[in-house]
């Protein structure tokens, strides 16, 4: 028992400590300099600042406890049906002593629509107890503490430190590490690794919207088995084009969320993003 303790304490502190700053390393399957990819990976985000100006967490939060549990509720799921989730669970438990104080049973029967609900109704109560001992009931906002609450890694502690603190910092989800690796920002595969060769691309100011740029054109254009390539703005900066449907009619009718014409992932998303031509998404049970 004593062994355990020991280990656990020790992957704790290992995941504290800051990604290491690193030299930009171009890929080995190109022939850029190091000046020239960061000038297109600089002019990729420039590109895709413009096509989302709205682009912004999709998750629905009010306060940091709110977006806290929602991204640990976000695994193995899509941000919608957690945001269809959360309305009915922060209803019932507003604050971290609330659900600190909660019957496990009722919770998972709330979160089962997210899918393995027990392991994660065992760490939002347990995050939330830990915020209560801790943190005086407030959620952290430096990464070292973010990281030693249940069920939080590195890329839950940057959603929250950037969308809730105004804290920069690269979420490193399965878009993101797609779309770096096909656009050839790095070949490294570790998400702590990407996280570090891509902030060596850009000042640090630009890290949390880089973020979202990324992800939301993962989740809308560049998809995993079938990208739209014919529909992609940033097509010519592209060292991936071809690997989708490249006929701009077809490619179009890949085109996922408002690029499709379609409701986003968000309740509640901002106006900006209603302003754009956005459409909410429908609350749980409803159509």
């Amino acid at each position: 028992m004593v062994v355990k303790k020991v280990a656990v304490k020790k992957v704790a502190a290992k995941k504290a400590v800051p990604a290491k700053k690193v030299a930009v390393k171009p890929s080995a399957k190109s022939n850029e300099s190091a000046t020239a990819l960061v000038r297109r990976a600089r002019r990729i985000n420039r590109e895709l600042a413009e096509v989302y100006p709205y682009a912004h967490p999709e998750l629905d939060f009010t306060n940091p406890f709110q977006l806290v549990v929602a991204t640990v509720l976000s695994a193995q799921t899509t941000d919608l049906r957690v945001n269809q989730t959360t309305p009915a669970l922060f209803a019932k438990y507003p604050t971290p002593e609330d659900l600190a104080a909660a019957n496990p049973e009722e919770v998972e029967e709330i979160l089962r629509p997210t899918g393995f609900f027990r392991a994660k109704t065992k760490s939002v109560i347990g995050l939330s107890k830990a915020l209560v001992e801790q943190f005086g009931g407030e959620v952290p906002g430096k990464l070292e503490e973010l990281v030693k609450l249940p069920g939080v890694g590195r890329k839950t502690a940057f959603v929250v430190l950037g969308n809730a603190f105004g804290r920069p910092g690269i979420t490193v989800d399965t878009h993101f590490q797609r779309l770096v690796r096909r656009w050839q920002w790095t070949d490294e595969t570790d998400p702590d690794k990407i996280e570090a060769a891509i902030g060596a691309l850009f000042p640090k100011s630009d890290w949390t919207d880089l973020s979202h740029h990324v992800i939301w054109h993962g989740r809308r254009i560049c998809h995993a088995r079938k990208p739209a390539c014919g529909a992609c703005p940033i097509a010519p900066l592209c060292p991936a084009f071809g690997e989708g449907e490249t006929d701009p009619e077809k490619a179009k009718k890949l085109l996922k969320y408002e690029k499709g014409g379609f409701p986003g992932q968000r309740l509640n998303p901002p106006q900006s993003y209603l302003d754009a031509g956005g459409k909410a998404a429908p609350p749980l049970g409803a159509g």
